[in-house]
């Protein structure tokens, strides 16, 4: 879909991904063992993968059902005392975890307030490393401002002794992440790598693994799972954190999916197009008047979301005059969010720049105003989805 500006929020299976995907199923379907060992064996090759884009060896990553149960994996093997920094506009999925924890054994939980910029800077966080604190978990990419986080630098703040926990959904297949920085890093596929939903990648590196407890490990991550005696020991790696097998179809899709990255150059080659995508949607909407949410960060301190308002005019109608144009975002309170992708065409920032000049038109012209309010929306759900 030419208009097609939300993989923020969901990508649309590639083409590698669903042709996995369905290949795998058609194993899954039938009853011959040597399909399952495929099967496996399909898993396995997604952990390979990953270990390439993730700078890092393939035991120190494992398939978790999503970002979320991720999260809350590190959260229940990451015990007490101590305490987790959030800053704290943090998207829910990267909050939760730790709240729930945090009086279950778990560290306490501070948050960090940013100073009204949405992301943590390293000079702010140095000021709030008190003796107490063990970790900060941050997200990658500001799923609302497009803000790419300074991984390196927040770690090198944080020292060898406290690690750093990161929610890479926004980031990871968008852009260059400085991945090898994070201590403990998860991601789901069905943003930006267009994997679908069912996996998402847990990589724990070896350097933080003995501070670790298996909290969430069950059968699925222990070397002897019909042991006479319980707890076995558990499996070496990220392994031993997984409660049960992964979704087998949704591990080839996923492993397709990276490798379909690295077949487009990699995330270097791919983040140059989607910034240069997003740069100009940007400056179009900015030519038609719009408020650009952090205009200043440089080049490369956005991922692939931009955010703008529209002064004078309420968001809600702009945002159904976008897609009664054909462009599909996502609108958060006053703010419509773009999001692009390398398969986005320029007619894209050619249908954002007419549907936004109509708004600044002459009375006498057709407006956007008038769209009716039984056109469907397709804003964020109640609950949000990042």
């Amino acid at each position: 879909m030419v208009g097609y500006l939300d993989y923020a929020r969901v990508g649309p299976l590639s083409r590698p991904a669903a042709a996995a995907l369905a290949d795998a199923t058609g194993l899954a379907a039938r009853v011959d063992p040597a399909d399952l060992d495929r099967l496996f064996a399909l898993s396995d090759a997604a952990l390979t993968s990953a270990a390439r884009l993730l700078d890092a060896r393939p035991h120190e990553i494992a398939l978790a059902p999503s970002t979320s149960n991720g999260l809350f994996t590190v959260a229940a093997a990451l015990r007490g005392p101590g305490t987790v920094l959030v800053p704290r506009d943090e998207f829910p999925a990267n909050l939760y975890p730790w709240l729930r924890f945090a009086g279950r054994g778990g560290p306490a939980v501070r948050l960090v307030d940013p100073a009204g910029q949405r992301h943590i800077t390293p000079d702010l966080l140095r000021r709030h490393l008190t003796p107490d604190v063990t970790a900060l978990t941050v997200s990658a990419v500001d799923s609302l401002t497009g803000h790419l986080a300074p991984l390196a630098a927040l770690k090198e703040a944080l020292g060898p002794g406290r690690l750093l926990i990161v929610d890479a959904i926004q980031g990871l297949g968008a852009v260059p992440l400085e991945a090898d920085a994070a201590d403990i890093l998860v991601s789901g596929g069905q943003k930006w790598l267009r994997a679908g939903w069912g996996a998402a990648l847990l990589l724990i590196r070896d350097r933080c693994a003995e501070r670790l407890a298996p909290g969430l490990g069950g059968w699925a991550g222990v070397a002897e799972p019909f042991a006479p005696r319980h707890p076995a020991p558990p499996l070496p790696g990220a392994a031993a954190h997984l409660a049960t097998n992964p979704d087998f179809p949704a591990a080839a899709a996923i492993g397709a999916a990276i490798d379909d990255l690295f077949d487009q150059g990699g995330p270097a080659a791919v983040g140059t197009r989607i910034r240069t995508t997003l740069a100009d949607l940007l400056d179009r909407a900015q030519r038609a008047g719009a408020d650009i949410l952090l205009d200043g960060l440089g080049p490369h301190e956005r991922a692939g979301i931009g955010t703008f308002r529209l002064p004078g005019h309420d968001p809600a109608t702009v945002h159904r005059a976008l897609e009664a144009a054909g462009l599909i975002t996502t609108r958060r309170d006053e703010w419509i969010r773009l999001s692009p992708h390398t398969s986005t065409p320029g007619a894209a920032a050619d249908l954002l720049a007419e549907a936004l000049h109509a708004f600044t038109r002459p009375a006498s012209h057709s407006t956007p105003h008038s769209a009716p309010h039984s056109m469907p929306h397709s804003q964020e759900p109640i609950c949000p989805t990042n």
